[in-house]
């Protein structure tokens, strides 16, 4: 990453720049993110007196942009009028003077950016995601070798397996996409509630190689699906694709080292798809979780899981009630509040929530401008934004044994943060303070994913909205009734209770080597698995969002995907330059163990083991199975440094020499 560089030439003339184009730019510095520009500014002029003290950025409170970074108003001014000689010096022809700086350096960019320590092994990760690692091109067509008849099978559509089709295609890999929905986009696809949107900013909800026009700051769920079909049919992907078919079963084949995948459509038609390789990209969150209720099946009225909603339903001036309380129903209550005659929450725990202050709120045009014309402006911006909702909070999550009221708090950080959460319910639930015992958790927060306030507090206080807090006896024809014996009447129950996010891969028969199924596998301690990807006993298969890599701490799953892609990708691209494209590759079992008993010693330190926790990223054993343990920096460098060493790996090239034999004398028989 070394860069070398002359003295910056004179600025071209700018008399041929677009007036109106000009006018855009004039009008939108004045509420540009003054820490974008400063980082911007860097590589643009190569200068590097924009990392001097005098525009240090002060610390970013809570999840705002902090767009004037803490600086004096003088100063401020100063940087909009530099990224204004420099940007038009730029859209004129002068090339960028430092277009990407040293690991040291991108370092000390983000340090001055945000305002606060960031760790040292952030540099690599940050100048991959500017652009600097050729491992994350997409077209690498030249680099992998790629034999005949070799073929991949990636198991969904969703966010990891549209990521998955774009580079297998950029790698020159043939593969048939399995999609059990009508349309790509997972999750966005068939979660069409009221509400429904992200909790992460979009900027960082999407794809690094494929940027987008965001009309909103947390975009809604239309916005989203509509991103990614556009994203399938921008890199024209779509071919690799066979929608409303449904995996049914994978089994691997040892003697011919490949997979027989069983799928149906939906009129039940059975098909058999060879792969040589396998990948499995249905996610954590795919499998909605129905309570066991007594009497939920005998419920009159419309009763369906958030990710079922009726298309149509009309909930206007109904009874609704609402099981669970927990992303979903937050997103569903606020929005459909206004208009039902009564809603009932029966919560079983409460939730934490933070601010929300952009919710629902546009990206003015000016903001849109920047982040699609100037060059460096996006990228740094999710960079920030990268740090803010993903890293910056999980040293607070780390337990303090020492710390006198476990009770309430992890450590004394922990504590200032429920300081200011319950300061700020307080403040939404204005003067119905007596809700607050309703809606104040009794856990420590960020003990389950922080939730992002939409409204939910407020809406708490409406005349016709009530939260319960005894549990659920069962359910009637026409009514929910509770442990206490009140009865609860309803015209539409929606179930908020979310996923099965422990029974990973439950969603189709997988079964390995010796015909083992991934549920006999898994049995003694619940999903686990190298990085997350990969299992012993299940060669040549592959998993997206895998056990132990949900992001409990928060943060862009988007990235994470991009990241494990990366890794996939890594190994199928060593693995079939070594062997001249056929190979079993497995993952070692002592690196399996070693790595998942690492990963629980990280959680036994961490909040989500804390005494009296709930919540569904644990099992019945109570082992941590759904989220990581670590940073993200911490992850990349793993994917990154892990390599077929870590792998078991056979040559198939006269196992697949013999199948071609076999195939070649079949047909001449015909």
């Amino acid at each position: 990453m070394t860069n070398t560089h002359s003295p910056h030439p004179a600025a071209p003339a700018t008399d041929a720049i677009d007036p109106a184009w000009v006018g855009e730019l004039d009008h939108a510095l004045p509420s540009a993110n003054v820490p974008t520009l400063l980082m911007m500014l860097l590589h643009l002029t190569g200068d590097r007196r924009w990392l001097s003290e005098r525009y240090q950025c002060t610390h970013i409170r809570g999840i705002d942009d902090h767009d004037t970074g803490g600086l004096a108003s003088e100063v401020q001014q100063e940087v909009r009028d530099a990224a204004r000689e420099a940007v038009l010096a730029w859209k004129a022809g002068q090339p960028a003077a430092l277009p990407l700086p040293e690991l040291e350096e991108l370092i000390e960019m983000m340090r001055r950016s945000v305002g606060e320590d960031v760790p040292d092994a952030y540099g690599p990760m940050v100048g991959a995601w500017l652009g600097g690692d050729p491992a994350f091109r997409i077209d690498q067509r030249d680099e992998y070798r790629v034999p005949e008849g070799f073929h991949v099978v990636v198991i969904g559509a969703g966010v990891a397996g549209l990521c998955a089709s774009i580079r297998l295609q950029g790698a020159g890999i043939p593969h048939t996409v399995i999609e059990k929905n009508a349309e790509v986009g997972g999750t966005w696809y068939e979660n069409r509630y009221p509400g429904a949107g992200v909790d992460t900013p979009n900027h960082i909800y999407s794809y690094s190689f494929a940027k987008a026009d965001w009309t909103r700051y947390f975009a809604l769920r239309e916005e989203i699906q509509a991103y990614f079909v556009d994203v399938s049919h921008r890199f024209g992907v779509r071919e690799h694709m066979r929608f409303v078919t449904k995996v049914d079963a994978a089994t691997y084949n040892e003697g011919s080292m490949d997979w027989t995948v069983r799928v149906s459509d939906a009129e039940g038609n059975a098909d058999v798809i060879r792969a040589d390789v396998v990948i499995s990209a249905v996610g954590l969150l795919n499998v909605p979780k129905m309570p066991s209720i007594p009497g939920l099946d005998t419920f009159d009225g419309p009763c369906f899981h958030s990710a079922r909603w009726p298309e149509g339903l009309d909930v206007k001036s109904k009874r609704v009630a609402i099981i669970g309380n927990g992303a979903s129903a937050m997103q569903i209550v606020p929005a459909i509040a206004p208009i039902v005659s009564q809603l009932t929450v029966f919560q079983r725990s409460k939730q934490w929530a933070a601010p929300f202050d952009r919710f629902q709120k546009p990206v003015p045009a000016a903001a849109r401008f920047l982040l699609k014309e100037l060059p460096y402006y996006q990228p740094w911006y999710r960079q920030r934004l990268a740090w803010i909702f993903n890293d910056r909070i999980h040293a607070s999550l780390q337990v303090d044994p020492e710390w006198p009221h476990p009770e309430r708090a992890i450590n004394r950080r922990n504590d200032k943060h429920r300081e200011f959460f319950v300061a700020y319910m307080r403040q939404e639930l204005g003067e119905r303070q007596d809700l607050l015992p309703d809606v104040l958790p009794d856990y420590p927060p960020f003990g389950k994913r922080m939730l992002m306030d939409n409204g939910w507090f407020r809406t708490a206080t409406r005349e016709n909205v009530c939260i319960v807090n005894d549990g659920i006896a069962r359910v009637e024809r026409d009514a929910v009734i509770t442990t206490d014996g009140r009865r609860h009447e309803a015209d539409v129950l929606v179930v908020c209770t979310g996923f099965d996010a422990v029974n990973l891969l439950s969603s189709f028969h997988l079964h390995g080597r010796g015909g083992r199924n991934v549920r006999e596998h898994w049995d003694a301690q619940g999903a686990q698995a190298y990085l997350g990807v990969a299992t012993p006993g299940f060669p040549n298969f592959f998993m997206l969002a895998g056990p132990n890599t949900a992001l409990g701490h928060g943060g862009s799953v988007v990235a994470l995907l991009e990241t494990q892609v990366q890794y996939v990708m890594s190994l199928l691209k060593a693995a079939l330059n070594a062997h001249e494209g056929r190979f079993e590759i497995e993952v070692r079992q002592d690196v399996h163990d070693a790595y998942n008993q690492r990963v629980q010693d990280a959680h036994a330190r961490m909040i989500w083991t804390h005494k009296g926790m709930s919540n569904w990223y644990r099992n019945a054993r109570g082992r941590v199975v759904a989220p990581t343990p670590f940073r993200n920096d911490d992850y990349w460098h793993m994917t990154r440094n892990s390599g077929l060493a870590d792998y078991n790996v056979r040559d198939g090239s006269r196992v697949a020499q013999a199948r071609d034999a076999q195939k070649e004398g079949a047909a001449s028989c015909k």
